[in-house]
This record gives structure tokens, sequence and C-alpha cells, in this order.
């Protein structure tokens, strides 16, 4: 039974050591000779013009929102696509359901304004 999770743990010891190894090579074989120029704040080659702990208006955070997700249902539909010959009439309409919802939101928030940026 456990030899069937044996694919698992080498994807997760794979992956960790992926991750892990090269972090531990920089920090141990890379020089640390810090500087003030090293050490100075960079922003695409001059400095830095507001302070970084600026506020952000809040409409960027509901489009971030709204694009993850109405973008989330691109990876639901791949899926239904391809194994929609085997759910048949029930996979139909029940995909029509979800997508019918997803307009239904959509339209509200076009309605609302959370769309427009002025």
């Amino acid at each position: 039974m456990l030899e069937n999770y044996f694919p698992v743990l080498m994807f997760i010891v794979v992956g960790l050591a992926v991750g892990v190894i090269p972090m531990l090579a920089g920090w141990l074989l890379a020089p640390n000779r810090p500087d003030a120029e090293k050490l100075s704040p960079y922003e695409c080659g001059f400095e830095a013009f507001e302070d970084a702990r600026m506020r952000f208006d809040v409409r960027y955070y509901l489009v971030a929102i709204l694009f993850i997700l109405f973008d989330l249902e691109i990876a639901f539909l791949f899926p239904w696509a391809v194994v929609l010959e085997e759910i048949g009439l029930f996979g139909f309409v029940a995909m029509m359901v979800f997508l019918g919802i997803l307009v239904v939101g959509f339209i509200y928030e076009w309605v609302q304004g959370a769309l427009d940026w002025e």
C-alpha cells in the first residue's frame, strides 16, 4: 500500500532539493563583501522618489482579485473540455450553470463599476 506513495515522496524530495540546494550553494560559496553601493536602495537606476510604504488604491487589489477569480475558470474549462464526451449532457449542463453564475457575477461587477479605472 505504501509503495503507491513512493512517487509522491520522490516528487516532494526532488522539489525540495531543487529549491534548497541552490540557495545553500549560493550562501556557502558566494563572497560576502557588502559596501555602501550594494546596500543602497535600488529602483530602476535612479534614486527612490517616494517611500516604499506608500498606500495603494484599493481598486488595484479589487481588480487583481477579480482577475484571479475570472482567470481560475479556465482551470475548470480545460479538464472539462477534455472529458466532455465521457460526462455527456449532465456535465455540459453543469458547466453551463457554472459559467452562467460567473457571467452574472461579471455583469454585476461591471454594472457596479468595479472594473472602471478612473
